[in-house]
């Protein structure tokens, strides 16, 4: 199911929506564009939510733009581990609407 190669039907999906397409994609570049933030930063960022969301596209993509915008693998490890430490905590603290009181 998850392909690369379904990357490429992007354009079909854009030729069917027009409009939302252009408009997500002018969104997406100016959010990850320099600002504030660095590009790395934001990079590593969309790294993490990837990761927490488990989407192969996004983490195939974002891991070679960080990479570009200078992300070691050491950055990408540690990454990695701050999206598991979130991913778990958000798994213990919804624990407590289990308890009772």
């Amino acid at each position: 199911m998850y392909d690369m190669n379904h990357l490429k039907k992007l354009g079909t999906l854009s030729k069917n929506a027009s409009e939302a397409m252009k408009a997500f994609q002018a969104f997406d570049s100016i959010a990850l564009q320099e600002g504030v933030i660095p590009v790395k930063y934001k990079e590593l960022m969309a790294v993490a939510v990837a990761l927490t969301t488990q989407c192969p596209y996004c983490l195939e993509i974002h891991k070679k733009n960080a990479i570009k915008a200078g992300a070691t693998q050491e950055e990408l490890a540690e990454v990695t581990f701050v999206s598991a430490a979130l991913r778990a905590g958000a798994a213990v603290v919804h624990g407590t609407h289990l308890m009772d009181e």
